[in-house]
């Protein structure tokens, strides 16, 4: 269902009745437009701990898949927000982990699809679930899979993305290629350029092999634009993005697109708004970026991000508690 009409206005009624734990948006997305996102998983809950991730490291790098966010309670959620039929692009299975680690994964895309087929699901994964076949099931009806691969060497995964100890690159590869083989929509596959890393010729060369292999309907280059988990990540130059934009495109048919965006730049529409209500919070008593985002109604992705930016600008300082870390405005 396409976005129409005043975002404002649509949400307006939802955001007085009800606040939301596990839903957040809907945001205008880069990618997918109008997008209600679904947090299936606690906060860092990933079999990776990518070097280049915008919400901080990963606190719990496990495969094993569990309830881990009751799923009655994501399905009251969605039903209450989505019983007057909102407007929207996709509904967006994302968040602050890796989606697919929650055992009901399968159950929400079902609710969803019978309830309310009108609407397009997206599911952000890391992929490194998909070997698993009843993963693969789970996530057959979802209308785009955006998958992500960094590196098609062992050597470069461990580097990017750090992942748990019993991962391993050729079998994130072969889950891909069967995914694809089965999967009826649309498969957008990420790769996120850290310069020195994976743009060798090496690395480009690997990456195209895999990529020829998986076919996916395009094929999308990202790179750094807020400070990741290590500070030693940086931005890779436009520049870069081209060349290998240009290689890839001697090596397979797919479309390639570069979805960088200028580090100046903030997706989150209310971010300057945002910004003001963080610094006014924090003014008068410290706080965890939970607390933030439960006060301000918002996801703790856009609060975490922001508060890298207030960061940055030498504006907050932190301090680890017993209830974990707590920001406070610098006098």
């Amino acid at each position: 269902m396409k976005a129409a009409g005043s975002l404002t206005s649509n949400l307006e009624p939802h955001s007085k009745v009800k606040r939301y734990r596990h839903l957040f948006g809907p945001v205008n997305s880069r990618r997918l437009g109008l997008s209600l996102g679904v947090d299936l998983v606690p906060y860092k809950y990933c079999p990776l701990n990518c070097v280049y991730c915008e919400v901080q490291s990963t606190t719990h790098l496990i495969t094993v898949r569990n309830e881990y966010i009751p799923i009655d309670e994501i399905l009251e959620e969605l039903d209450h927000f989505l019983t007057s039929r909102p407007p929207l692009d996709y509904i967006t299975f994302s968040g602050a982990g890796e989606p697919t680690l929650n055992i009901g994964f399968g159950r929400v895309v079902k609710h969803i699809k019978s309830r309310y087929p009108e609407y397009k699901l997206a599911l952000l994964t890391n992929g490194t679930l998909l070997h698993d076949p009843v993963v693969k099931a789970e996530a057959l009806p979802c209308d785009l899979v955006l998958p992500s691969l960094d590196s098609a060497t062992q050597r470069g995964y461990e580097i990017i993305n750090r992942p748990q100890k019993d991962l391993l690159v050729q079998e994130l590869i072969a889950s891909l290629i069967a995914f694809r083989q089965e999967y009826k929509g649309e498969m957008w596959l990420e790769v996120f350029i850290i310069a020195g890393i994976n743009d060798s010729q090496e690395e480009l060369i690997a990456l195209s092999r895999a990529i020829s292999q998986i076919r996916p309907d395009k094929v999308q280059l990202n790179a750094l634009d807020r400070p990741g988990a290590e500070e030693w990540v940086q931005a890779a130059p436009l520049s870069l993005l081209q060349e290998i934009k240009a290689f890839f495109q001697t090596q397979f048919t797919t479309p390639v697109e570069i979805i960088a965006k200028a580090a100046a730049h903030l997706e989150y529409e209310g971010s300057a708004d945002m910004l003001a209500q963080i610094a006014s919070t924090l003014q008068r008593r410290p706080s965890t970026a939970e607390d933030l985002a439960i006060t301000l109604g918002t996801h703790i992705n856009e609060v975490s991000k922001l508060l890298r930016e207030l960061n940055t600008a030498g504006k907050i300082e932190h301090k680890r508690e017993e209830r974990g870390v707590f920001y406070l405005w610098k006098a």
